[in-house]
């Protein structure tokens, strides 16, 4: 007997194919939402300065002596701050003078905005002017020009005064 193969029809296949899955598949379903993320960036400055050391001062020289430090200041990009430092301690030290004291005695100097010594570095009165600035982020220095004038002739010892810098912004 000769074999005759056995023609499945494409209906058949799908048909026991169907049959294989499980019963009643069930799709996933999702479902979605959106939320905001905030944040408020306020406005900050930091300050802060490195003494101002004279060095040695000849109270006999036909020359001033001058030095400089830096004040630091690190603000909140876009900021507008202005810095500005008092007269000291010393007794007697008013803008635009001020003066450093060794207990009995003093000596005058003054801090200036620039290296040409024309603007004196204040409080914004008295004929003096406060440094103003825009913050970035970084750091920004600033640098304190002093200057003590010549032939002042007080006695001999260690002078000293302590300035207070205020950034306001």
């Amino acid at each position: 007997m000769q074999k005759v193969p056995f023609n499945y029809s494409p209906c058949i296949i799908l048909a026991i194919a169907g049959m294989l899955l499980p019963f009643g598949t069930a799709s996933a379903a999702t479902d979605t939402d959106t939320f905001d993320v905030t944040v408020t960036v306020i406005t900050a400055c930091e300050i802060s300065a490195t003494d101002h050391d004279f060095g040695t001062y000849d109270a006999l020289s036909p020359s001033p002596l001058d030095s400089t430090s830096t004040i630091s200041v690190t603000c909140t990009s876009g900021a507008s701050y202005s810095v500005a430092l008092n007269a000291g301690t010393t007794g007697g030290g008013t803008i635009p003078a001020r003066l450093m004291t060794d207990g009995s005695n003093t000596l005058s100097y003054n801090l200036y905005t620039n290296a040409g010594y024309g603007t004196v570095w204040g409080d914004g009165t008295g004929g003096s002017s406060d440094v103003t600035g825009t913050g970035n982020g970084s750091v920004q220095d600033l640098t304190v020009y002093g200057r003590m004038p010549a032939g002042q002739g007080e006695p001999a010892g260690d002078y000293s005064d302590t300035v207070t810098a205020t950034i306001t912004y």
